[in-house]
């Protein structure tokens, strides 16, 4: 019994063949990945329209600045492979931990 159980974990530690990977991915990641790009471009422009805004206009646009960023981690999580993936999703917890900082500065818990 033991023997079975450090066999499955052992297979599910296995690296994946990149080609099997690639199989397993959904068909609308090509996809996925051209609209994140665009929709980074967007927010980057939110966020710089609200420098200058009132604290309860900023706060409202990095709450929901958070909430795109969690949407767009888990696009690069499902759709790269590899040092790509792992580049960007550690940009995206890096974004993440930045914002979940500045929220809970300057705008309080809510």
């Amino acid at each position: 019994m033991r023997g079975v159980a450090i066999l499955s974990l052992t297979l599910a530690l296995a690296p994946i063949p990149e080609w099997a990977w690639a199989q397993s991915r959904p068909a609308t990641c090509s996809r996925d990945l051209f609209q994140n790009e665009g929709a980074l471009r967007r927010q980057q422009t939110r966020l710089s329209a609200v420098a200058n805004a009132d604290q309860a206009t900023q706060c409202r646009t990095w709450r929901e600045h958070v909430g795109f960023l969690q949407n767009s981690r888990a696009v690069f999580a499902t759709c790269q492979s590899g040092a790509q993936r792992e580049q960007s999703v550690a940009m995206m917890d890096s974004e993440l931990a930045d914002y979940r900082a500045l929220l809970a500065g300057r705008c309080g818990k809510r």
